[in-house]
Parts: C-alpha cells; structure tokens; sequence
C-alpha cells in the first residue's frame, strides 16, 4: 500500500489545501492528513477545532486519516510506515523554505521521500494566515475555504 502524510497547521483549511489533498489521493493508497502541532505558534483554532474541521471537510475520502503530531514529521512518517510527505508550493518562497526541510528530512531519513504539488493556479496567493485576515476585518471568504471551515472561521471570529 502506497502511504504519505500531508502535514500542516491547517488553521484552518483552505481550497488549495483541499486541491493538494485530491491530488494526492490520486498517487497514493492511504494519507494521513496530519495537524502539525507547534507550541511556539499561536493559531485561532485549538487543535481538536482543526481536526473537527478536517474531519468534516474530508469526510468523503475514506482512504483519509486525521491525526494530530508534536513529533518531527519524518519521524511520524517512519511510525505510520509511510513512504513519502506531501507538500504544496505556492511561490519561490515556498520553494526555498521547503527546499531545506527536505534536506534536512533526507539527513534524518533516507527512505522517506517528499512529493511537491505545484498549488493551482486559483490558490496561488492563498494562505490561512490571508483568509484569517480577511475575516478578521470582515470579508468575505467562502471563496477560499470549504463550506464548514468558513462557517467555523465565521463563528469564532465573533
């Protein structure tokens, strides 16, 4: 079985989260979707709310796991036996961020590859931290978040 963990923060979830997902279903047998849990990073959403939240936007994937990590994603990734991370890129910032993690990954395991997925060019400039933003003054963002994620995000910035 073809296994990958598509690690973030996912505070919350956006369309182009939701795009990489779909496309990765399409490469492998079973992905963990995995809230990465950094406490040094402040996030508007517990992380029980994102995986309330991914829960309910996934649901239609069985081939979909969510799971919360406060470990080195490479070290999950050896402990649930999957063979690669998957990972989005945006922009050349993107790029060079994700550039050193990879390596660094490689160091600390060799049998764990990353696979990129180039974001669609429709959520191109997309970012929680922008949809987040939106909210907060008021806009609107159901064109960037599924539909339960923007009612979530509605509700909590009230």
């Amino acid at each position: 079985m073809r296994t990958a963990l598509y690690p973030g923060s996912f505070d919350p979830i956006t369309n182009g989260h939701v795009d990489i997902i779909e496309r990765a279903l399409k490469l492998f047998d079973k992905l963990y979707v995995v809230i990465s849990i950094n406490p040094d990073k402040k996030t508007l959403f517990s992380a029980e709310e994102r995986a309330d939240i991914l829960r309910h936007v996934l649901a239609n994937h069985s081939q979909i796991e969510v799971i919360e990590n406060t470990v080195l994603t490479v070290q999950k990734a050896k402990e649930l036996k999957a063979s690669h991370i998957v990972r989005g890129l945006r922009a050349l910032t993107d790029f060079d961020y994700e550039f050193q993690l990879t390596n660094a990954n490689r160091v600390l395991d060799k049998t764990i590859d990353t696979v990129f997925f180039m974001t669609d060019n429709r959520h191109a400039f997309l970012s929680s931290s922008a949809v987040k933003e939106i909210a907060r003054f008021g806009g609107e963002i159901k064109e960037f978040l599924p539909p339960y994620a923007a009612t979530k995000m509605r509700e909590k910035m009230k």
